[in-house]
């Protein structure tokens, strides 16, 4: 054998190594997103299921998680007469919150009041659920050193309920 044909063999192993390393980093990365992301779809469709039962919905606009005092998972879209609502399911499943969605600041709203109010502070995302008996938008944004600010404000009005700043 000559020595071109057996350093072209070592290269085609060498190579189909590096291939075979690489697939099994991405297969493995794809599992490990799917796997983390499975409680966040099993809340939803719970979610979901609960406000079709309860609360006649049968279209979803957006999906909540809302981690304060409690969890709750809210769900905003359109019943079956067409009407915006919000539903509230706490995590415990017990006394669903049904909502016109016309009562309140929509995402929209309340992140654009949010950053007439807060130039300085980079809008992250909100969600929507219940604290201290009150619904309640949580904004999360950054400043500029990367501290962590939460913003719980009223639902009704956007009025700020509680500021809480993390380093």
């Amino acid at each position: 054998m000559d020595t071109n044909s057996a350093g072209q063999q070592r290269l085609n192993r060498w190579l189909l190594g590096i291939v075979t390393f690489l697939l099994i980093i991405i297969v493995g990365s794809v599992m490990i997103f799917i796997r983390s992301n499975r409680p966040m779809q099993q809340a939803k469709r719970e979610a979901v299921q609960m406000a079709e039962k309860y609360a006649d919905l049968k279209m979803v606009d957006q999906f909540y998680w809302f981690n304060r005092e409690e969890t709750y998972f809210t769900v905003t879209g359109e019943n079956s007469a067409g009407d915006a609502i919000i539903v509230i399911v706490p995590k415990s499943g017990e006394k669903i919150r049904v909502l016109d969605q016309k009562a309140g600041l929509t995402k929209e709203q309340v992140s654009q009041t949010f950053e007439k109010k807060h130039p300085n502070l980079i809008f992250e995302k909100a969600n929507l659920g219940i604290y201290r008996k009150q619904t309640t938008w949580e904004i999360t944004a950054k400043d500029e050193q990367g501290a962590i600010y939460y913003y719980l404000l009223a639902f009704d009005d956007g009025k700020t309920i509680k500021v809480i700043k993390k380093m």
